[in-house]
């Protein structure tokens, strides 16, 4: 069986559905017999992704969610042999000689439209053609699930729930030294609340910045604490920044850009908690990121983030100012609670496999192959 992954996304962006795509392939490559992978690359990105016989690397001139991508790609597959492309970016090519299989991760544009930049409208305007083009629909939750059929009317027989999991290097840290060596090169001290993610209007960073705000200012003991920030400055990112000044948070707000992978795993080690009150996530890896840490959690109550979290993380209604003071509060001054949710997102955070994940894939290419 000869399958396409189109990976020409990881050439432009690494987070979000980048990180699921490389976690895909790595994850396929000990499980592959008898398939042959061909994994499409942009042709500005030289790297590959694995080194196996069973992995092939094409490298193609259509630029993702280039406006023409619907007339080129479709010539550039044609004469690869697919039995089947697996199109992680929601569309796929609509005109094709082979199967298809899309991950929707999460439909954040049609919730929340006034949160989605021109270029993105424009292509993933086309998930009601694409739910209704495809063979199969990979949903990276069940709530994402429930949400592809209640705004797009799609089968439920249609969509098969796999869900993500953390990438295996986000573990707990013991080396007190490697973690100092890392704050010190972000110029970041103990002790802090930490937020991982692109810096746009979906994330609610305003309302964490008031929350905290407001904790500084209710809660004297813990005006030592900082909450640091690291992320991609992304869509209408200015907002963030104007009400760091008009709060006067000053210092107290460290801005860390974005963080190499390789730091991640001690700065979410370091921080006393985590801290994502986004609006909507199709499956909130972050969050899992910090459980496999053993860094306790507060979350949004919405959407996927409950589902990933469950009982292991603080939850907290997204635009709820004072909760989020008093649930950052809570995780600051009580060292039992932080203990607890520490233990509970541990194992909270090993029921989600990427080997599993990979598992259920190749078994469902399979099932639609046939």
């Amino acid at each position: 069986m000869r399958i396409g992954i189109d990976a020409r996304l990881l050439g432009y962006r690494q987070a979000g559905i980048g990180k699921y795509t490389r976690q895909l392939i790595e994850h396929l490559v000990p499980l592959a017999t008898d398939e042959q992978f061909v994994v499409l690359h942009s042709r500005k990105d030289g790297r590959s992704l694995v080194d196996d016989p069973h992995f092939e690397r094409r490298a193609t001139f259509t630029p993702p969610h280039h406006r023409l991508e619907q007339w080129i790609l479709p010539l550039e597959t044609y004469r690869l042999g697919f039995d089947l492309l697996h199109s992680p970016d929601f569309i796929p090519p609509f005109r094709r000689n082979y199967k298809s299989i899309i991950t929707v991760h999460d439909l954040a544009f049609l919730k929340f439209p006034h949160f989605v930049t021109k270029d993105s409208a424009h292509h993933y305007g086309h998930i009601d053609q694409a739910v209704r083009n495809t063979d199969h629909i990979i949903a990276v939750s069940h709530s994402t699930r429930e949400d592809i059929v209640a705004l797009l009317g799609a089968d439920e027989e249609k969509i098969t729930v796999i869900h993500e999991a953390a990438d295996p290097i986000f573990q707990p840290i013991s080396d007190e030294t490697m973690l100092a060596e890392v704050r010190a090169r972000h110029s970041l001290n103990l002790p802090y609340i930490f937020f991982l993610s692109t810096i746009e209007p979906r994330k609610n960073l305003t309302t964490l910045l008031h929350a905290f705000r407001q904790l500084l200012d209710a809660y004297p003991t813990v005006r030592g604490v900082t909450l640091a920030i690291a992320g991609e400055k992304g869509w209408l990112y200015e907002e963030v920044f104007d009400t760091i000044e008009s709060l006067r948070l000053g210092d107290a707000v460290r801005y860390l850009g974005r963080v190499p992978l390789a730091d991640l795993p001690a700065l979410l080690n370091g921080a006393t908690a985590h801290v994502h009150p986004s609006f909507y996530e199709g499956f909130g890896l972050t969050p899992l990121e910090a459980m496999a840490t053993g860094t306790p959690t507060i979350v949004s109550n919405v959407s996927s983030l409950p589902e990933v979290v469950g009982d292991a993380g603080l939850q907290v209604p997204p635009e709820d100012v004072e909760a989020w003071a008093d649930a950052i509060y809570r995780m600051l001054s009580d060292e039992e609670l932080r203990t607890t949710l520490s233990e509970k997102g541990l194992k909270r955070a090993a029921q989600f496999s990427w080997h599993k994940a990979a598992q259920q894939h190749l078994d469902l290419y399979h099932k639609i192959v046939g």
